[in-house]
């Protein structure tokens, strides 16, 4: 498999951020979205002392990224893990603070390649959708099982998809005919359910199901949820952490996190206010910064991408 296709999306501001925490001396780095090991490289060829732990529950990509980044030898150490996973690993490994964290969420420009994982709506494939194949439910498992009320709580919830109930009900019906197997089936029973006005915005029709399916699949918001604040949590003081968003629940929740850890929690009213009570981050974007147009033109999953970073300004005060 052609590995030049895969552009890391913000590469270069994703370094420019994480430098200066990167240049001191033994500075150990993050990839906590390894992928096809894009960033990674990029880490390792720039900061030339620093040492990569790189994290990635896709077990094809670990084969693949390890190809990649064979050359650095024992500077990079590729872990099968997803990101929540990370106070474990840094425990494994002996690693008991980090100096800079990168997340590139989403799926990778592989499995959305890789026709037979089901991840794209656009190709015909069996409705897979798991990153780590070797364990949990699939889309299609998912589609033919769950509750409809439960179905579309996922699709609001994680598709913003206002046609939910219409998408669910052609759901049911379709499925107590014959289970879900295949990615074209659900692409045209989406297509067909949808009010010709709900067709005619945002891309392909599929997009929010596909995407809410995912996050279902991957449990996606309640890992992140867990692994925003523990890798803030693995900083030491004056590490930082960068991560990549591609769509609106995704970055409300690291926004979230980022700001919590950048708010000074006194009480109003104090003169001085105590050491427990002072911010542990500093932001260093204002809001999310997005990719150039340049950027998107050359890469155009680089469109709806939100990056934030922070830098850690104190340890927590027990």
């Amino acid at each position: 498999m052609s590995q030049t296709r895969h552009v890391p999306v913000m590469l270069q501001r994703c370094l420019d951020l994480l430098a200066p925490a990167l240049q001191r001396p033994g500075a150990v780095v993050v990839d906590c979205t390894l992928g096809l090991g894009g960033h990674s490289e990029a880490l390792l060829t720039q900061f030339p002392e620093v040492r990569l732990i790189a994290l990635d529950r896709d077990t094809e990509a670990l084969r693949l990224s390890g190809e990649r980044l064979a050359r650095f030898g024992d500077r990079a150490t590729l872990v099968h893990a997803v990101y929540d996973e990370l106070p474990g690993v840094l425990d494994r490994l002996g690693v008991p603070r980090v100096d800079g964290v990168l997340f590139d969420l989403g799926v990778s420009s592989m499995q959305l390649d890789e026709a037979d994982r089901g991840f794209a709506y656009a190709q015909d494939a069996p409705l897979d959708m798991r990153m780590d194949q070797t364990t949990g439910m699939s889309a299609a498992e998912v589609l033919n099982t769950y509750p409809a009320g439960e179905l579309v709580r996922i699709l609001r919830a994680y598709g913003e998809e206002k046609q939910a109930k219409r998408i669910v009900s052609a759901i049911v019906r379709e499925r107590e005919k014959e289970p879900f197997s295949n990615s074209a089936r659900l692409v045209e029973l989406i297509r067909d359910a949808l009010p010709q006005a709900a067709k005619r915005t945002g891309g392909n029709p599929a997009k929010r199901t596909f995407q809410a399916l995912r996050i279902e699949v991957n449990g996606e918001l309640s890992v992140l949820e867990r692994a925003v604040p523990a890798a803030v949590a693995a900083l030491g003081v004056g590490g930082r952490i960068a991560v990549l968003s591609y769509h609106s629940l995704e970055d409300r929740l690291v926004k979230q996190v980022l700001a919590a850890g950048a708010a000074n929690t006194a009480p109003p009213g104090l003169p001085v206010v105590p050491e427990e009570y002072q911010p542990r981050l500093k932001l260093l974007t204002r809001g999310a910064e997005l990719p150039t147009d340049e950027e998107v033109a050359q890469n155009r999953r680089a469109a709806p991408a939100r990056l934030r970073a922070a830098e850690r300004i104190r340890e927590d005060v027990a």
